[in-house]
């Protein structure tokens, strides 16, 4: 890994100290500059396990990706800097239940205290959170916590006066090798979320930019925005303009726009 070519397309200048300090200004730094997306997916480009297949995608052509690549790839940057990192299967919630394991990759950061960061879940905290139970992190008007759920660690978001439960985990270590199986459902499986619309989405100062199928969606300070894109053409314009994602021409952009209209 070239360590300066990943700080720099985070576009990351600060300290490289493996303290919480730089974790949190890392973890910032990177959910404001790499999307997360699933545009391969549904173009039909597998993604495979592969940390150099990783680094070559995010950082050299600029890309986004999903938990797995997103989080790989960070983790694999923390240790290179030396911070020691376990890989950590969550269960994502829909609706009153949790998915299966491995349905999403975490990563627990060990130092004085534990922290979980986590660069892959979309609209998501932007700093780590501590493991510490019930502990409440309030970030850029978001609250979170994480709570015991007997063994495992249960992350929620307050939404008003509700609590939402996101996904659940447990402390056990993985390789990303055991992901393997739940990365090539989540490509395939007609019953894949991933499969269900296009997304390109990215976290901002004030809120996030998100392209879903043939919508913008801008919120900022709370307030959200909606525009139906017209074409191709708009489409290729705003993932170049909001995301700095360009696709060669002869890929076919037109297949993630006409797919089913869900909201993200």
């Amino acid at each position: 890994m070239d360590i300066d070519s990943y700080l720099k397309r985070i576009g990351y200048c600060g300290p490289r100290e493996p303290t919480a300090e730089t974790l949190k200004q890392l973890h910032r730094a990177h959910m404001l500059a790499v999307p997360f997306e699933n545009l391969d997916i549904l173009l039909g480009h597998p993604i495979t396990l592969s940390l150099p297949l990783f680094y070559d995608k995010i950082i050299r052509h600029r890309r986004g990706g999903f938990c797995y690549e997103l989080n790989g790839l960070f983790g694999w940057l923390l240790e290179q800097l030396g911070f020691t990192v376990e890989l950590l299967s969550a269960r994502v919630f829909s609706g009153a239940q949790p998915g299966p394991e491995f349905d999403h990759l975490v990563l627990l950061v060990e130092m004085e205290e534990r922290l979980i960061a986590d660069v892959g879940f979309g609209d998501s905290f932007l700093e780590p959170l501590r493991l510490d139970a019930g502990i409440e992190d309030v970030q850029y008007g978001c609250t979170y916590r994480l709570i015991e759920s007997g063994t495992d660690r249960l992350l929620q978001r307050r939404r008003e006066s509700t609590w939402e439960s996101q996904y659940v985990f447990s402390l056990t270590p993985h390789q990303l090798a055991e992901f393997s199986t739940m990365c090539e459902h989540q490509q395939t499986s007609p019953e894949s979320a991933f499969k269900q619309k296009s997304l390109c989405s990215l976290a901002t100062q004030d809120g996030r930019i998100t392209l879903s199928n043939n919508r913008l969606i801008i919120t900022a300070g709370g307030q959200r925005q909606e525009q139906t894109v017209a074409d191709e053409k708009a489409y290729r314009n705003l993932l170049k303009s909001k995301f700095e994602i360009e696709f060669e021409k002869a890929v076919r952009v037109d297949t993630l726009i006409d797919l089913k209209d869900t909201y993200c």
